[in-house]
């Protein structure tokens, strides 16, 4: 349907081999894209088959490529799954799981060690990239590395289990703190786009101003102009998916079905990428690709709001899943039944006056920074020409051979 249109990020899922503890921890990790089930069906049973993990993923983080690999191994170690599935995530926080390392066979221990010399390897290069882009000058590695905490980079050669604990600790930091990024990111943009525009409008005169002014208010009024959007979570904007994405009559909604049905891998619980899966109906509603009223980046921002809401609304333990007990527990609630109305972005503005200002200020700043660097290079430039117009004019004098490419005036004769 027309939601593969509108999904500028693909939609992200674990693979069936994880455990719902290792979604808080990686929660980014495995991404496919989370298609609605349009079958008229009302009874739903787990499928029984195993979802394989999807190539070439990533998390976002810098080293995503080294930390699914060593996931990938080892889970492949029977001992090391077993425990994974026994550990709550207090425990995992604490350290507790990456002991679990001792007791993972040889040759799954002798891979971890192949990837972590891989990966010292490759953050040397980077280290000398940068070192050259410097100028050669010299630069201690060890000291660079230390910015690396996902590792232990003082014993490059073993994957020990400090190494995992390190792993574990700063892919959940840097997760947990991936959502409010994309907040400061997306505020960013919203201002930068307001800058430009207010940067256009300066340089027009006072007709074509207008006219882009005019133009600017029907296009943010046109963006207005759409169908009522239901309350993120509630029964009204459950049942409109039931009916549109699932092809099932809303007189017939049960919430226990409809959570089976978009368990999409039949883990027992709702991801966060499975619950924005069920908003694609109403966003399709206020953004259509390829119209300039629409803004897709737009779109993301108010689908991260949406499950951000429901999370907080429904997810009751904070583990960043929703459980068939917690969404059956939220339908039996007053904001499910009887639900405010929705404020969307075009009613909450991504900043305020005085951060649009502040904004304002450090892009002049950084213009009237970069006007002096390019002001004191040109200095320099013309210093140097100087001092090679005297030196030549020096060895004119002695009657010393000028460098290649230079030559002398001589006075033209009379």
């Amino acid at each position: 349907g027309r939601s593969g249109d509108v999904l500028l990020c693909t939609q992200m899922l674990w693979s069936k081999a994880f455990c719902h503890y290792t979604v808080l921890l990686l929660s980014l990790w495995f991404c496919v894209e989370a298609v609605p089930i349009a079958v008229d069906r009302t009874k739903v049973e787990t499928p029984e088959e195993k979802l394989e993990a999807p190539q070439n993923v990533d998390t976002g983080l810098h080293y995503d490529r080294y930390l699914r690999e060593v996931i990938d191994f080892l889970e492949k170690d029977q001992h090391f799954r077993e425990k994974l599935h026994n550990t709550d995530m207090e425990d995992i926080k604490q350290g507790k799981l990456a002991k679990e390392l001792d007791f993972v066979g040889h040759h799954v221990r002798t891979k971890l060690d192949e990837l972590k010399r891989q990966e010292v390897n490759r953050l040397r290069t980077l280290i000398k990239a940068k070192q050259d882009a410097e100028g050669g000058h010299e630069m201690n590695h060890k000291v660079l590395l230390k910015q690396f905490e996902y590792m232990n980079h003082m014993n490059p050669h073993t994957f020990e289990v400090e190494d995992l604990d390190k792993l574990i600790q700063s892919a959940t930091n840097d997760l947990e703190n991936y959502d409010q990024k994309r907040h400061e990111e997306f505020k960013r943009y919203e201002m930068m786009k307001e800058h430009e525009r207010k940067e256009h409008l300066k340089n027009l005169d006072e007709e074509h101003r207008k006219d882009e002014e005019q133009h600017y208010e029907e296009l943010r009024k046109k963006h207005a102009d759409h169908p009522k959007i239901n309350h993120p979570g509630s029964q009204d904007q459950l049942k409109e998916v039931w009916k549109e994405s699932d092809g099932l009559d809303p007189n017939d909604f049960d919430p226990k079905t409809f959570f089976k049905l978009h368990d999409t891998n039949g883990d027992g619980y709702i991801d966060e990428q499975e619950l924005e899966a069920l908003f694609t109906k109403e966003l399709e509603k206020m953004y259509r690709p390829n119209l300039d009223e629409d803004d897709m980046t737009e779109m993301e921002e108010e689908r991260l709001r949406m499950r951000e809401h429901v999370m907080n609304e429904v997810d009751t333990n904070k583990d960043r899943l929703v459980s068939l007990d917690e969404f059956l527990m939220s339908t039996n609630k007053k904001e499910f039944l009887e639900p405010d109305s929705w404020e969307t972005l075009e009613q909450a503005p991504a900043y305020t006056d005085e951060e649009m200002k502040l904004f304002e200020e450090q892009l002049a700043q950084e213009e009237s920074n970069l006007n002096q660097k390019t002001s004191d290079l040109q200095k320099q430039k013309e210093e140097l020409e100087r001092q090679q117009e005297k030196l030549n004019a020096q060895k004119a004098e002695l009657h010393l051979p000028l460098p290649p490419g230079h030559q002398q005036h001589l006075p033209a004769r009379s």
